[in-house]
This record gives structure tokens, sequence and C-alpha cells, in this order.
């Protein structure tokens, strides 16, 4: 490929994210996940004549403040419009959507680009829109019909009138690593926010990129393609970094790109050709005759915008500059808002904040996945965990102890200074209770002893394990090696 560095990639993002109420967008049929197929299904969603669609409120105030913590400007007056499209998930054969006069506009969203061998870097990309509208259903398809010899496809109408907001980029994102990092951090926000579990693997969280090259970053904007069927953020990167470097070979070679939607196969990597991409015009929008305009006060506003949690964002700075927690844990502890409050509620116990996170991120979420659990299951108190620490810290009982006993601690959240008592665990710490042992070791292992004092000092490791192994591991690290080393160079 020819000079691949001259060009440059624009790319923008339409993220579909399910909103998690219990009724759909404009009647009360159920949004259960997973249930039969067409069980959730009524009148109203199959757009039945004589049916009437009424907005769930609860999915006004989820979307309204999703726009708030996006930084976009809400509406004071917006509409929902009909999008026309003919397919066979779309049971009315049209859309409930919002067109020329969206929720809310102009806002952004800063994320953080690390990638290994570069220096991390923050970058703020525009958003363009949010928008409410209805889910379509889905579309499985069956292979071949054994009887009949064809191929088919079922429909199921479960997900058809789950409320949805669209949340569309501007152009602004560089790289597949950006487009990634941008549709995590939305995911992110949602959970933060409550408003949706943001499950890519169940369709809650859905993105599709649009993605054009041009040869420098003065250059006029090239034909864009939209990608869509990916279902993890590593597929978003992969995605977008093979559909770059398609393009430039194509544009290299003297070829032309076409305005069209793509699929992403994942088994071999690439993406192929669906259709030629409709235009708006395509979709004939008219105002829903059915749904009078929606009025959002500004007394509203302000309500929902007191009632956002500290989000992603400002929790990473916070645990740097406060905490002083590295880059890379702040990311990790604020992650998820269910870790990110049990952080913050044992560090509250006056723990040390770095001690706090390695245990969070390292040993309970070790458990955690082996357990196939989430940090929301999580049975421990924070002030169990803080007390743990503590007792590390103060010299009670080890690290290797403290391990040992963590999984009982998760299990029954029971306080680690009564089971330490109760167990006997408590570290040994003075020097007449260990130095015994060092000098049955001394006669147990006499070649050993003058191996070391021949300068093969790495043997230190050795009798510090053979100490460990016969107090259980209850002997103070410290002390044990400060004895050991005085005896062995006695």
């Amino acid at each position: 490929m020819n000079n691949f560095e001259s060009w440059e990639a624009v790319i923008g993002l339409e993220t579909h994210v399910q909103l998690n109420t219990k009724s759909k967008i404009f009647t009360s049929a159920s949004t259960a996940f997973g249930d039969e197929p067409n069980t959730h299904i009524d009148p109203v969603v199959c757009g039945l004549p004589g049916t009437l669609p009424v907005l769930n409120e609860t999915v006004l105030e989820y979307a309204v403040k999703t726009s708030l913590a996006l930084n976009l400007n809400v509406a004071e007056h917006c509409k929902f419009d009909r999008k026309q499209y003919f397919y066979p998930d779309l049971p009315k054969n049209y859309q409930i959507s919002q067109f020329d006069e969206p929720l809310a506009e102009n806002g952004w969203l800063e994320v953080e680009i690390s990638e290994k061998g570069k220096e991390t870097y923050i970058k703020k990309i525009g958003i363009e829109r949010l928008h409410m509208e209805e889910d379509a259903g889905k579309l499985v398809h069956a292979g071949s019909d054994r009887l009949a010899g064809s191929k088919y496809s079922l429909v199921d109408y479960n997900r058809a009138g789950i409320a949805l907001c669209e949340i569309v980029s501007k152009p602004d994102i560089r790289t597949g690593r950006e487009a990634s990092e941008y549709a995590s951090e939305i995911r992110r926000t949602v959970r933060y926010l409550g408003v949706s579990d943001g499950n890519m693997q169940e369709g809650s969280l859905r993105c599709d990129v649009n993605i054009s090259v041009r040869k420098g970053s003065k250059a006029p904007f090239g034909t864009k393609v939209e990608i869509k069927n990916m279902n993890s953020f590593s597929a978003i990167q992969k995605a977008c970094d093979y559909e770059i470097a398609r393009q430039i070979e194509v544009y290299e070679q003297g070829g032309e790109i076409y305005q069209e939607t793509r699929l992403w196969d994942e088994a071999k990597q690439l993406t192929k050709s669906m259709r030629l991409k409709e235009g708006s015009s395509d979709y004939r929008y008219f105002p829903d005759p059915d749904l009078g305009p929606i009025e959002i006060s500004k007394k509203q506003k302000e309500k929902w915008f007191n009632e956002l949690p500290e989000l992603p964002s400002k929790k990473r700075k916070k645990y740097m500059e406060e905490f002083g927690l590295s880059p890379y844990d702040s990311r990790v502890i604020s992650d998820e808002i269910y870790m990110a409050n049990f952080f913050e509620n044992t560090v509250a116990n006056n723990v040390d904040p770095k001690l706090a996170s390695n245990w969070i991120t390292s040993d309970i979420v070790g458990y955690l996945k082996a357990n196939k659990l989430g940090f929301s299951d999580l049975q421990l108190s924070p002030e169990n965990l803080a007390e743990m620490i503590s007792l590390i810290s103060n010299n009670t009982i080890s690290g290797k102890i403290a391990k040992e006993i963590l999984p009982l601690l998760i299990q029954k959240n029971i306080s680690p200074k009564v089971l330490v008592e109760e167990k006997g665990l408590a570290m040994i710490s003075d020097s007449a209770s260990i130095v015994p042992i060092i000098d049955e070791m001394i006669i147990e292992y006499p070649k050993e002893v003058e191996s070391f004092k021949n300068g093969k000092t790495k043997l230190l490791g050795f009798f510090v394990g053979q100490l460990m192994k016969r107090t259980k591991g209850k002997a103070d690290p410290k002390l044990a090696n400060k004895l050991l080393s005085e005896k062995l160079n006695g």
C-alpha cells in the first residue's frame, strides 16, 4: 500500500442506547429480555388501526439526563416524526423517531486514548445530537428449511417499541482506537446514570460507524461508508482499522468508494457490502400525527441535572489528583460505578487509596471473575475490606494470610479482626518465637548454610520459605529476613 501516512480517516459514530425502562416507549408492553419470541407485543407495537401511542414519561427523563451528562443543549420544544421504511422487523412499516427537531444538540465528550508504546492523550469529541426513538424487532436467520430446501428468516417483535436514545457524534474521530474509546465512554456514562445496562451482547448498546478517508487534514471529506454488526469495542476498533486500509487501497489503485452499508464479519475480520445507503429523503419523514409536541421546562431540566451522579471522567481526575492513583488504576476503578463507590467507601475508612485499589482491582476482581459474578453481586462490605487492609498495615497479619482469608470474607462478609482471632492467624512478630525455629533449620540444612556462607546468598529465600512453611505463613516477613540474615552471617 502506498502513501498510507498521507491519508486521514474521518469517523463518526451513531450509538443506539436501549433504555432500561420496564415498559416500552409508547405502550405498557414489557421490555424483559430473553423471553419467548413475540410475547411482548400489543396492538400499539404493531400499529393496528385505532391504536394511539402515549410517551413513557421515564423515557423522557432518562433521555434528558443522558443529554445533560453528554453536555448537550436540551431543547425546550421537540417533536416526534415518522420514518418510513419497509423491512420485516418493523411491524408498522415506519419507525417513530425524531428528525429536524431532536431532543438535544451540540454536546461533547472527553475520552482518554491510551495505546501501547504511545503517549496517552485526551480527545474532546463533539456530539451532534441525541434523539429518542423506538427500536425495531429482530430477524433470526435460521438457515435452510429441511422440507422446502430454501433459506428462511424468523422475526421476533419483542424488541420492537423498546425506547432508544440515538447519540450521533460529530466527525471528530480519526482512528479505530478513538472510536472504540468513545463508545466505551458512552457506555460508562449511561451505566453511571442507571438509564441502560449497555450490554452489547444483548443489543442494549449498538454502534454504527460512518467512515471515510481523505488526502490530508484539510482536504474535503471523502465518500462515507457505514459499518454495522459490531458487538464489542474491540470489533469497533478492528472494523475501523480494516475499513480505513481498504478505502485507502481502493483510492491508491484508482478506484471509487460508494456510499453503502457494510457488515463487519468477525470470523473473517473484514467488512463486506450489504446494501447501498439510503439518504434522509428516502425515509419520507413527516411529523407523527398521533403524538403532540414535547415541552421541557427550565425547572424540570434543573431538577434532572441536580440528580446526575459524579461521572467517570470526573472520578478519574479525582482519583489521580486527590488519591494519588496512576492514570491506569484510576481508569480501572472508575470503569464501573459499583466498583468506584466501593473503592471510595473503603478509602473513607482511613486506609491507603493505593492499597485499596490494589486489593479491589486484583484480588477481588479476580475472585468475581472466577465465580462469574459482577461487582454489584459483591457481599463484602467496604468497612470489612478497610479493616483487613488495616490489619496488614499494622502487622497483625501478613499479605499472604490476607489473600487466604479474603474468599471467606467475601462469601460471609464477616469481620476480618474476629476471623483472625478465632483462627489464630495473627502474625508472629516476636524474636523469641522465631529464633528457635531458625536454629532448628540451621542444624537441619548444614549444606545450604555452608553454601550461603560461601557466597550463594540467594539461598536466603530458601530459608525464608522454610520458615514461612513451618509457621504456616504467620511469621513477620521483615523480622524473619532480619533474623535469618543475622544467624546465617554469624
